[in-house]
């Protein structure tokens, strides 16, 4: 993620704008893990409630409202493929999520969709180590 978080990171995370306003799509965010609650991840919001996100020759596809398009990864390496076979429909809570490091992700390709009662807050800032200190910021999808 940006590109890549790795253990160690001094993460800064904002727990409280989800109380007033939906995570969007493109955001990173910190959450538990559904298959054991105890363990914390960090992804990118990709598929949105009510949305159907497939997965095919190696690019994400999202249905909004009988549209379909491929979503613009352009935060991704230009010869990055999203590898897997998926459709799936979200419902009225759920999301799904994938990792920037697609080869190396447990995400919703392999677990399923995340729940939004398990969503901790968005990653606002990269604090530590300094070298690699920078706001996180959110692609702007055309959709």
């Amino acid at each position: 993620m940006e590109p890549n978080f790795k253990e160690g990171d001094y993460l800064i995370v904002d727990e409280l704008s989800y109380r007033i306003r939906e995570p969007k799509r493109g955001e990173v965010i910190v959450f538990r893990y559904p298959n054991d609650i105890s363990q914390r991840y960090i992804k990118r919001i990709i598929g949105l409630p009510a949305e159907t996100v497939e997965i095919k020759d190696g690019k994400v596809y999202i249905t909004k409202d009988l549209k379909t398009q491929i979503i613009d990864e352009n935060y991704l390496p230009k010869d990055l493929l999203t590898i897997g076979s998926i459709k799936t429909t979200l419902d009225d809570n759920d999301y799904f999520v994938l990792g920037d490091n697609r080869n190396a992700s447990s995400d919703s390709r392999s677990w399923g969709i995340l729940p939004r009662r398990d969503i901790i807050g968005k990653v606002f800032l990269r604090a530590f180590p300094v070298s690699s200190l920078n706001f996180i910021k959110n692609p702007n999808y055309q959709f």
